[in-house]
């Protein structure tokens, strides 16, 4: 069977705050929805893609900045250092972008698609995008970040995303496009 993109959850989707699950073990099923994950983010043009934003609230996440594709599950955040604020965009959150601060550098622990313990250090944007997505298996999102201010400024967009979310076809094109959608 041909793996294929997943549909992506959009703002007002109550799963998006939801806390994701542990995955107990890493099994065919877990594989096959990290490789459908990495390419509904690859078709979304983002560079990083959570389990619950395409539905599953489990403790999943692709990341690719670049530089290889990173599968994770059950990801856990074991030391920050220093700030860094960037414009972030979301694919559960088209034509919204947030200035964020994050760690600058980060260290992680998870488990790679094989089940096998990994240790990962990351920097700058591929800090915040592995902070972007484990915010998602926290029922976290960018606009939790927004000021009071860009909140009020958005919120006739966040209105919008939330009658879109009730429409499961999801054929609308995306807004404007940020810097990053992660």
């Amino acid at each position: 069977m041909p793996k294929t993109a997943l549909r992506i959850r959009i703002y007002g989707d109550n799963v998006l705050r939801r806390k994701a699950v542990l995955v107990k073990s890493v099994t065919a099923e877990c594989q096959e929805t990290l490789s459908r994950m990495a390419i509904t983010m690859y078709e979304g043009g983002g560079i990083g893609l959570a389990a619950p934003q395409v539905g599953i609230s489990q403790q999943l996440i692709v990341v690719d900045i670049g530089t290889g594709l990173y599968k994770l599950v059950n990801p856990r955040i074991i030391k920050r250092q220093g700030t860094q604020v960037t414009q972030e965009g979301c694919l559960s959150v088209p034509g919204i972008c947030i200035n964020v601060k994050r760690a600058k550098k980060i260290w992680l622990k998870a488990l790679d698609a094989d089940g096998k313990f990994v240790d990962i250090q990351a920097e700058d944007l591929l800090a915040c995008a592995f902070q972007h997505e484990i915010d998602h298996l926290k029922g976290k999102m960018i606009v939790d970040y927004a000021k009071l201010f860009d909140k009020m400024k958005i919120k006739k967009k966040l209105e919008a995303l939330e009658r879109r979310s009730r429409d499961t076809s999801n054929n609308e094109p995306a807004l404007k496009q940020c810097r990053l959608k992660i």
